[in-house]
């Protein structure tokens, strides 16, 4: 069990080089190369600003629609008060000041893979030697009849920070004392798989301090979730899971899916049965984000399947795609593990611009939940290419928390907190 501060310590950015398990040599032909990178959340940032550190000759641009990035981790801790969501609220200035990465805030129209050019939205093109694609998720709308894009404008996902965080926030504000919150997660595999279960812990407390009587039920299309003991376990003890009155229900619907959204807020199954909510959150089916479909990048399974080893596309050479796009499989799509990819893709781009072989990489992840605001469970693992070059656990790296006692929980909230701290000073300063 490899100890949590040293792990913490070793995930910031001094461990550029401990990705590779190895130094980092100086390149020397790649500066005149032109590496575009497409997106600009945790993985797409920190690939343009690790390809600057390690060869501050070559020439990045990043291109992101956004001008600030709003961060999905900590965003459920908007519903418990605790932050706000300008408080996850990021700018690219410093990319550009500090380690002159070009930023280009607009939307990419096309990717001509064989012309190796990115067209923009409104007209002008790029020309790279290597593209990384970092586009994130979009949602499979025709999942549940009645729930699209235009409907999730009032029944929110808040699966993307900013404006669905704020609508969910109003709306369980807005909620009766006696009140019922339905959740539905979704199937694997997704963004932040730990994500559900501490938002519908957050809500718990929020409902136990200013809603007291009332309740969250969780209808989930897997059959078990990550970390569920340590959740199941939280939720016993401080929102009476289990038992009649208990805050928190949970209820694996695999087997009886959602089917539809019917008025006033009513999710019917396959089987006909119906639950109406006063607060409903619907968590869509996820897949890679547009961009990746419209260049061809994804397989039947929605999402982009990557060389591990480079981080580049087994569809289209010359393409590497980062982050919860791409296929890892065995590393969850977290923001930690998006950051890893990205170092690790970075100094793959970098050796194959000077001809050389990509070192086998490390890549990590760790992954903090609020039960509550001063409580916390957390998961963490480190990851390395087999034989096979196949990604896989380190053996005697990492886990879960093993420890529950209130204390100890305590001290798993102030790593989550500063966790986030160091996550986003790595990513975007």
């Amino acid at each position: 069990m490899i100890d949590r501060r040293r792990f913490l310590h070793l995930s910031g950015a001094t461990c550029l080089a401990s990705i590779t398990g190895c130094g980092v040599t100086r390149p020397d032909s790649s500066h005149s190369a032109h590496v575009v990178v497409i997106g600009g959340g945790f993985a797409g940032a920190t690939a343009a600003k690790t390809l600057r550190m390690l060869d501050p000759g070559l020439k990045v641009t990043l291109i992101e629609a956004n001008a600030h990035y709003m961060t999905c981790p900590t965003s459920n801790w908007v519903l418990a008060g605790i932050k706000s969501v300008r408080d996850l609220c990021f700018d690219y200035r410093a990319l550009s000041q500090n380690h002159g990465v070009d930023v280009i805030i607009g939307k990419v129209n096309a990717v001509d893979a064989a012309q190796k050019t990115v067209t923009l939205q409104g007209g002008g093109s790029l020309h790279y030697d290597r593209l990384i694609m970092a586009p994130g998720i979009d949602f499979v709308w025709d999942d549940i009849a009645g729930y699209d894009a235009e409907t999730a404008r009032r029944i929110p996902h808040a699966w993307q920070a900013g404006p669905q965080t704020r609508l969910l926030w109003r709306q369980l504000q807005a909620m009766p004392d006696n009140g019922l919150i339905v959740l539905l997660a979704p199937p694997n595999p997704f963004r932040c798989p730990p994500g559900p279960y501490e938002r519908a812990s957050l809500m718990a407390w929020y409902c136990q301090h200013y809603k007291p009587k009332a309740k969250i039920l969780i209808l989930d299309r897997k059959r078990g979730f990550s970390k569920q003991h340590l959740f199941i376990q939280g939720w016993r003890r401080l929102y009476g899971y289990g038992a009649d009155n208990g805050r928190i229900e949970w209820q694996s619907i695999t087997d009886n899916p959602v089917v539809a959204l019917r008025p006033e807020n009513t999710l019917e199954t396959d089987f006909g049965d119906r639950f109406t909510a006063d607060v409903l959150n619907i968590i869509p089916r996820q897949k890679a984000g547009k961009i990746a479909h419209l260049t061809g990048l994804t397989d039947d399974s929605g999402w982009c399947p990557v060389t591990p080893l480079s981080a580049e596309s087994t569809r289209m050479p010359g393409i590497h795609v980062i982050g919860d796009a791409a296929i890892y499989a065995g590393i969850p799509k977290s923001a930690f593990a998006a950051n890893s990819e990205a170092k690790a893709c970075a100094m793959a781009v970098v050796a194959l611009l000077n001809d050389k072989l990509p070192q086998a990489p490390l890549w990590m992840n760790t992954c903090f939940s609020l039960l509550s605001p001063g409580q916390a469970i957390s998961v963490s693992m480190v990851y390395k290419l087999n034989s096979a070059q196949q990604i896989e656990k380190v053996k005697g790296a990492g886990g879960v928390s093993l420890k529950t006692d209130e204390a100890s929980l305590h001290r798993e909230s102030e790593f989550a907190r500063y966790w986030y701290q160091s996550i986003t000073r790595d990513t975007f300063f």
